[in-house]
């Protein structure tokens, strides 16, 4: 009985006689990780729910705890409007520089350029050669007056980044430039429009895509099919706007937020990306054909 008051666990033991970090056993200590009690110094302490933990059980934690997704089965950003801030920033960067240079880079970077610039007269710049298709996307991000890149950026924001968030940032970059060269290629196809330009297919291309999420979590449409109706009316009854280029890129951010939207869970990546390259096939399609017919 007179040894038997001195018994202790092993584990109380070692707890008294562990004294130092683990990774740091110069280190002397008095605070232990939650999860494994070994000590750690203060360089190695990671705040926790409850006490704090070691660098390896947090790094374990972080490997077997799903990572959080967004409704669309992206990854739930710290940011989630980065990628909208970053498109505003590129398109009011291209005005600026359009501004301080003028015409000639508008011309450089539109899906036109001037044949002859003392009668401005215009021709197909993408149909010059392939170096100059890279004018399918330049165009979307060039503006020239101040109200059309003012009332761009701010839809932009305004329906943009609800949308980013929803779909997280891969996907929605994704949607953003295939809509934009949706509207390039329709307006090449339909009705080629001197000086089009500007990131309204981009931008219409959201307008539809938010409907198609909006129907999928059964919210009240009404106020976006009223916003997009109203920016269609303008779209025909404006003068100078390239009517083509919003109802293409409509068109195609549609039909890939219907594939972002509906992709079965179990084939989710496969059937979102391959939608997304569907339609981004479809539009260079388009783009080549309608070039084929202008040069021809």
């Amino acid at each position: 009985m007179e040894g038997q008051g001195d018994a202790r666990p092993q584990e109380e033991a070692l707890m008294d006689q562990a004294v130092c970090c683990y990774r740091h056993p110069d280190r002397e200590t008095g605070i232990r990780c939650t999860r494994c009690n070994r000590p750690i110094c203060p360089e190695c302490m990671v705040s926790a729910s409850v006490g704090y933990q070691c660098p390896e059980c947090l790094g374990e934690a972080r490997r077997t705890t799903p990572t959080p997704r967004t409704v669309a089965g992206g990854a739930v950003a710290t940011d989630p409007h980065l990628v909208t801030k970053i498109l505003i920033g590129l398109n009011l960067a291209v005005f600026l520089l359009v501004q301080v240079i003028g015409d000639r880079l508008a011309g450089d970077l539109s899906l036109y350029a001037y044949c002859d610039p003392v009668v401005r007269q215009y021709c197909i710049g993408v149909s010059e050669g392939p170096d100059q298709w890279y004018r399918l996307i330049s165009s979307v991000f060039a503006h020239q007056e101040y109200w059309h890149i003012g009332f761009n950026m701010l839809t932009l924001w305004w329906i943009g980044a609800p949308l980013e968030a929803t779909l997280g940032r891969a996907r929605y970059l994704a949607l953003y430039l295939i809509s934009g060269l949706g509207g390039s290629a329709l307006v090449l196809v339909l009705a080629p429009y001197p000086g089009a330009l500007g990131a309204s297919g981009a931008i219409f291309g959201l307008f539809g895509a938010t409907a198609v999420f909006m129907r999928r979590s059964r919210m009240d449409m009404r106020p976006i099919l009223v916003l997009l109706g109203l920016n269609l009316f303008f779209s025909f009854t404006w003068s100078n706007v390239s009517w083509q280029g919003h109802l293409g890129g409509l068109a195609a951010g549609t039909v890939i937020a219907i594939g972002l939207a509906y992709a079965p869970r179990e084939r989710r990546d496969l059937v979102q990306w391959g939608t997304c390259a569907a339609v981004l096939a479809v539009a260079l399609a388009a783009s080549w054909i309608a070039v084929a017919q202008i040069t021809a």
